[in-house]
């Protein structure tokens, strides 16, 4: 009666550990966890050795291990341990034959599979997992005890491996209803942000901006890596071609970098970017490392997946849009239609930006055409003007004549009546190269840019050789740049303090204050220049602006204030003139500030520079991004041996001392090879004066670091 009881214990033992396996594991979805805790709740509740599941593999083929017990297990899932279906191992017969096995000594065992990480195994257990008539893997059970396993045994596991396999089945498939949903998630959540991106940028109608917003929202609404806008050079003119795709916009530090440096890709070459212009058909890289067109780029080193979208507009390419990831397989087909209709908007919003520019641009034309048009009128009139000028030219050459026949009557009162005849030949050619700058210079063209403000008036102070001891200058903190031809801009500031001397002309007190900030709305800086002069009549104030209108006599052309307003009205800015309460008057000119992205440069590294300049805002940016680049500059108003140094830079208008004095002497050492004259005002006589000193060249001053590169490349 003792072995009957035994044995129904035994019984009653193995269902309830099966019910508590069942129990647990019916209640876990995720697979991995499913099958990790399965072997582990096994050989708890059973008391076995070991347990492992495996399942069988898309080929049929083989059945592969998916959780194992304790360090055998880990050290075989590492090794991606497998058995072949119908192979000579237990697991393989029972997958193959759909039926459990038992081997109550594995040593006579013949289809046992002697494994090595188990070493101590005396009897083993096979169990398929079957849903219906599918084996969908199998459960290996094993003990240290030979004859471990009865039938009971046997019934009792295959009831819990049946729940398993229903329990694995169910996780599969809620795997797969939890993918679909993640799929159908993302793709709403893609859909949304095409939606977002195709909304955003086709309300922006400028190209640089445009181009720039549309790399940013790109990477935000799509958690990507980087984005970048190339176009095709060329692009700009409908149905062209161009052989080059040219980056116009990139994010970040590395966008940033590539502009800087004018990155471009060939059209047909080996770039993904290339690619997708030349087919017409977006390119995808799942993995960058194994793609053989895809373009290695060193700012990029950490992309892993990348895909390519051609940004077309009716039948014409006009560049491609690349998107990157950190990311292996970052994406899918589903994606490349999603971007695809995000890069076909952004085309629309490409060419509808372009085209605007291109009517602005006919407008700007017809603009400088009318100006052109209005100058020739004023011209005509000038001529009747320089003419009359001019007559006591002609005068005095006739009296000239006379006097030098009687040049032999050693007269000192003829001798003085001649110097007063050159004196005035003198004076009316300088009014007549006067009126011809003063008509011409205004209309020329403009090539604006990044411009430090302060920097330029200051040099056209000095240029004029204005005593500083009656000009001050008040500049606000962190000024922001403007966009202004520079050459232009120190020819208005030029005029408006020629007129500020003339106007002090014979006062008590002689001062010009001038003072730079920016507006209150940001959108201008102002350069507001007083003199202690006079002031202007109130009913005079707007009649100063007109051409040839003076209040300063017949020996002014009244030229200057009118020249001033057309520099500016070019640039959108503004000019103003006021008196002042305490006396004197102010000319205030609005200069539109600067509020793009300013591209960086590669400035050069481990090179010894002196830079000759005043101690101003402009010498100290120089001072700080070569430094900051790694290079040793060496800061000087006046002459230091140059042999030790690998390039001389030299501003043209010394405050504190004479550039072509400092020109010269360098000249003299040998070193005009390796020095660089800067100026803000490009102006052709001045070169031509500064280039036969011998120096290497005579650049625009650079307000940027891109410009400074560039110069000092």
């Amino acid at each position: 009666m003792k072995n009957a009881v035994t044995l129904d214990e035994r019984r009653a033992a193995l269902f309830q550990a099966g019910a508590e396996v069942s129990r647990k594991v019916s209640s876990i979805l995720d697979p991995e966890r499913l099958l990790s805790e399965t072997v582990d709740v096994i050989c708890d509740e059973f008391g076995f050795y070991y347990a492992g599941v495996f399942l069988v593999d898309e080929t049929n083929e083989w059945a592969v291990l998916h959780a194992g017990r304790g360090k055998p297990g880990a050290a075989m899932l590492a090794e991606g341990h497998r058995l072949r279906i119908n192979g000579p191992s237990m697991i393989g017969a029972a997958t193959g034959r759909a039926d459990a096995l038992i081997a109550l000594d594995v040593g006579e065992e013949p289809v046992h599979f002697k494994n090595p990480h188990l070493p101590n195994t005396r009897s083993e257990m096979a169990l398929p997992l079957k849903v219906g008539d599918k084996v969908i893997g199998a459960l290996t059970v094993q003990s240290v005890e030979e004859a471990a396993f009865s039938d009971d045994d046997i019934t009792a596991l295959q009831a819990m491996a049946d729940q398993l396999a229903i329990a694995i089945d169910n996780s599969r498939l809620y795997d797969r209803v939890y993918n679909l949903l993640d799929q159908l998630s993302r793709r709403t959540r893609l859909l949304q942000a095409a939606a977002h991106v195709g909304r955003d940028v086709t309300s922006i109608l400028d190209l640089d901006e445009l181009l720039n917003n549309a790399v940013d929202i790109i990477c935000d609404a799509y958690d990507f890596y980087y984005a970048g806008v190339f176009l095709v050079d060329g692009a700009d003119s409908a149905g062209s071609s161009g052989e080059w795709a040219v980056l116009r916009a990139g994010r970040g530090e590395a966008g940033a970098a590539m502009l800087a440096v004018e990155h471009k890709l060939k059209v047909g070459g080996h770039s993904m970017i290339g690619t997708a212009v030349a087919q017409r058909k977006a390119r995808i890289a799942l993995d960058v490392g194994e793609e053989p067109v895809h373009f290695k780029n060193p700012y990029l080193p950490s992309t892993r997946s990348e895909m390519a979208l051609p940004l077309i507009v009716r039948d014409d390419v006009i560049g491609a849009v690349t998107v990157q990831s950190v990311e292996e397989a970052a994406f899918s087909d589903y994606d490349i239609t999603s971007l695809q209709a995000m890069a076909d908007q952004l085309a629309v919003a490409i060419n509808n930006a372009r085209l605007l520019k291109e009517l602005e641009s006919a407008h700007a034309e017809l603009v400088r055409t009318k100006t052109f048009e209005a100058i020739a009128t004023a011209t005509i009139e000038a001529i009747h003007w320089i003419g009359n000028k001019a007559l006591p030219i002609s005068a005095s050459v006739g009296l000239l004549r006379g006097d030098l026949e009687r040049l032999s009557v050693a007269d000192p009162d003829l001798v003085e009546s001649m110097r007063e005849d050159l004196a005035m030949i003198d004076d009316s050619a300088r009014l007549i190269v006067s009126v011809q700058e003063h008509l011409i210079g205004p209309a020329r063209e403009e090539k604006p840019r990044p411009t430090m403000v302060d920097d330029v008036v200051k040099d056209a102070a000095v240029a004029m050789d204005i005593p500083v001891d009656i000009i001050s200058y008040t500049v606000a903190p962190d000024l922001p740049l403007v966009v202004a031809d520079t050459t232009q801009l120190s020819r208005a500031f030029g005029y408006v303090l020629e007129n500020a001397l003339e106007a002090m002309t014979g006062a008590d007190e002689q001062h010009i204050a001038v003072d730079v900030a920016p507006t209150d709305d940001g959108g201008f800086v102002a350069v507001r220049i007083a003199d202690t002069g006079p002031g202007i009549p109130e009913e005079k104030l707007d009649k100063i602006w007109a051409t040839f209108y003076t209040t300063k006599g017949a020996q002014h052309a009244g030229l200057g204030l009118s020249a001033c307003l057309q520099i500016l009205k070019q640039i959108d800015g503004r000019v103003s003139a006021v008196n002042l309460p305490a006396g004197g008057a102010m000319i205030e000119l609005l200069i539109p500030a600067f509020d793009g992205s300013l591209p960086t440069g590669k400035l050069p590294t481990a090179k010894s520079i002196l830079l000759i300049d005043d101690d101003d805002a402009w010498s100290r940016f120089v001072e700080a991004a070569l430094t900051a680049a790694g290079n040793t500059v060496t800061r000087s108003e006046g002459r230091v041996d140059p042999v030790t140094f690998d390039l001389v830079l030299v501003d043209d208008m010394l405050e504190a001392g004479n550039s072509q004095t400092v020109l010269k002497q360098l000249s003299t050492a040998g070193e005009g090879h390796k020095t660089l004259v800067v100026v803000s005002s490009l102006r052709v006589e001045r070169v031509m004066e500064l280039m036969q000193l011998g120096v290497r060249d005579v650049l625009l001053k650079p307000y940027t670091t891109a410009e400074l590169a560039k110069v000092v490349a």
